[in-house]
């Protein structure tokens, strides 16, 4: 089976592709249901073709999947010179009003049909057969069974399925209720995802939380008076109708029986760190599924699952809809955060040429304070002891360590508990004394970073492409989920 997962921008497909991914899903300009997402602009065909050539065979598609207006249309026409530019090579849309457009103009590409169009029948897979599709991403509302009946009928299409990520309480995710409560339409791709706010209930105050903490509270609608809608009271929040995310990495081997040909993850909206361990995982997972690793090998991949921002997960529709049923919170949360990427090691040409500033930045600093006269010298030199970030100590060379530039994304100070994650190392947790952050201009030792910084890393940890660096959120309580975004 295929594993595909999602890529915002461009860094987020590196890290699909690095992290095992064998294809990834992009949006481009505003022709995409994941408007918030970064999508791609102006020429970052260029870096998408470098990527393709870095990692030969791993596939591209490009969702397409809006609602289609009249003017839509014709902005995307007015853009087909641009998308052009991008390696595609499969178009994911639910609008067959493009169809043509996209066989005219890309008679290369294959054609998906989206979840959107809420495909969960052999009959509606014969019809978008015949109009020249290759696969069909089925709706999230089919069944296993479903899955493997379609799948005897129409053998020769691709039938691909989501493994992994958020689910919306709406038929697949055709909802209007953020399109009436805020304007932003869920089909132009502008979901304000107002099934997870956290909505009050509006009675006595005290009665109304003790209520709804007992878990009694529900939602019934008048003329149908066998159908409920749990409602859960957490910490100033009210759950309605935040659906479980969906996760089926311990099912594989159904969907594999089912006769899916791609499992999806969703998350175009995600982070780095989310695409990074998620495909990971689900790679492990599919090698295990194939003989290629022992499954205790990649259950410890499996369990870093727990580390990314998650809610509380189920399987959906495809044992049961009971669990897709159920309501839950609507916040994420995660012990950690992500510190870095490793951009890349350093050269042995570029690990002398900051070694040579280091030794040079030193030497200057020897010859200032000689050429001062005595007690201007002292004066410098007891303000360097009060104020020691003055006058960083310069690096020297270590046998075994290597210098890896490093892009910052959040607060590292050296002595905090970092941890590196790459795409076949679980999790390594290197000691104190075993890396260093360098100012790459000077070769000094710096006593922080955050982003912005340009820095490296000096370790005699060995690392491989694509490593990220982790430490633990000081502010994570086990068991209590804060509201760290939807």
């Amino acid at each position: 089976m295929e594993l595909l997962s999602p890529a915002g921008n461009v860094e987020k497909l590196y890290y699909a592709y690095a992290y095992g991914a064998d294809a990834a899903y992009i949006g481009l300009k505003k022709f995409s249901l994941r408007v918030k997402a970064d999508n791609f602009y102006d020429d970052e065909y260029k870096k998408v073709i470098e990527l393709k050539k870095q990692f030969p065979g791993k596939k591209l598609h490009c969702a397409l999947n809006i609602s289609f207006h009249n003017s839509d249309i014709d902005n995307f026409i007015s853009n087909i010179d641009y998308f052009k530019a991008y390696p595609i090579d499969a178009f994911i849309v639910q609008d067959i009003g493009i169809v043509p457009i996209l066989q005219k103009h890309f008679p290369e590409a294959a054609l998906h049909v989206s979840t959107q169009a809420s495909c969960i029948n052999r009959e509606a897979v014969k019809m978008y057969k015949s109009l020249g599709f290759s696969r069909v991403v089925l709706g999230r509302e089919v069944s296993l069974k479903e899955i493997r009946e379609i799948k005897d009928a129409v053998p020769d299409m691709e039938l691909e399925a989501f493994c992994h990520g958020a689910m919306c309480i709406a038929y697949a995710g055709r909802c209007l209720m953020s399109a009436y409560l805020t304007g932003r339409s869920a089909q132009a791709g502008a979901c304000s995802h107002t099934c997870r706010w956290d909505y009050d209930v509006l009675a006595d105050p005290k009665k109304a939380k003790e209520l709804a903490e007992s878990g009694a509270l529900v939602l019934r609608e008048k003329k149908r008076p066998d159908s409920y809608f749990p409602v859960y009271e957490g910490d100033d929040f009210t759950a309605v109708l935040s659906s479980k995310d969906i996760r089926m990495v311990e099912h594989l081997k159904d969907m594999k029986d089912a006769g899916l040909d791609s499992l999806k993850i969703e998350g175009r909206m995600k982070s780095v760190y989310y695409v990074a361990l998620v495909t990971r995982a689900y790679r492990k997972a599919l090698d295990a599924l194939d003989g290629k690793i022992t499954a205790q090998e990649a259950q410890l991949f499996i369990d870093e699952l727990e580390n990314v921002s998650h809610r509380e997960s189920g399987t959906g529709f495809y044992y049961n809809r009971s669990e897709a049923d159920e309501t839950v919170s609507g916040a994420t949360d995660s012990r950690y955060i992500l510190a870095a990427e490793i951009v890349k090691k350093l050269s042995m040409e570029e690990e002398a040429e900051v070694l040579k500033a280091a030794a040079l930045h030193k030497e200057n600093r020897r010859q200032e304070l000689e050429k001062m006269h005595p007690n201007a010298r002292a004066a410098r030199e007891k303000d360097y002891a009060l104020h020691p970030e003055k006058n960083p100590p310069v690096i020297e060379k270590k046998d075994g360590w290597s210098f890896y530039k490093i892009t910052p994304l959040n607060m590292i100070h050296p002595g905090d508990k970092i941890e590196f994650i790459s795409p076949d190392t679980v999790c390594t947790k290197p000691s104190s004394d075993s890396w260093l952050l360098i100012n790459p201009e000077n070769g000094t030792l710096r006593s922080w970073v955050c982003d912005g910084h340009e820095c490296l890393l000096y370790t005699n940890e060995h690392l491989e492409d694509g490593a990220l660096i982790r430490v633990p959120d000081p502010d994570y309580v086990e068991g209590f989920i804060r509201d760290s975004g939807r």
